[in-house]
């Protein structure tokens, strides 16, 4: 059963800088794609970056140029480095694949806020 488990998040002011990581495991492999994903209050769920098998990336517009996605296959790692944060970057983030046919796992806060 695949799994996995969030954590880095934190209250940062605007213009500070966060790293999300992503430990998964189970049936999750190097070979299936990863993205992350963000719910900010009273939205829904959206895509804001993923990671191919290849090392490809692609970024929501929104984020582009902010963020960076990579990934340890040898840690079984997603990681996520948000820099140049925006209060509109407050939301739960989430891991999983690409789409995300595994479980959810419980997130984890990132708040931008002076």
């Amino acid at each position: 059963q695949a799994q996995v488990v969030e954590s880095g998040g934190g209250l940062v002011q605007p213009g500070g800088s966060l790293r999300l990581s992503c430990s998964y495991s189970g049936s999750i492999t190097s070979r299936i794609p990863m993205g992350w994903y963000r719910r900010a209050p009273g939205k829904q769920r959206e895509l804001v970056a993923r990671i191919f098998r290849g090392g490809a990336t692609v970024y929501k517009d929104s984020v582009e140029g902010r963020f960076t996605i990579s990934r340890d296959n040898a840690k079984n790692t997603v990681y996520l480095q948000m820099n140049s944060l925006k209060p509109e970057d407050t939301a739960v983030y989430y891991c999983n694949a690409i789409p995300p046919d595994y479980q959810w796992g419980q997130g984890t806060q990132v708040t931008v806020s002076s």
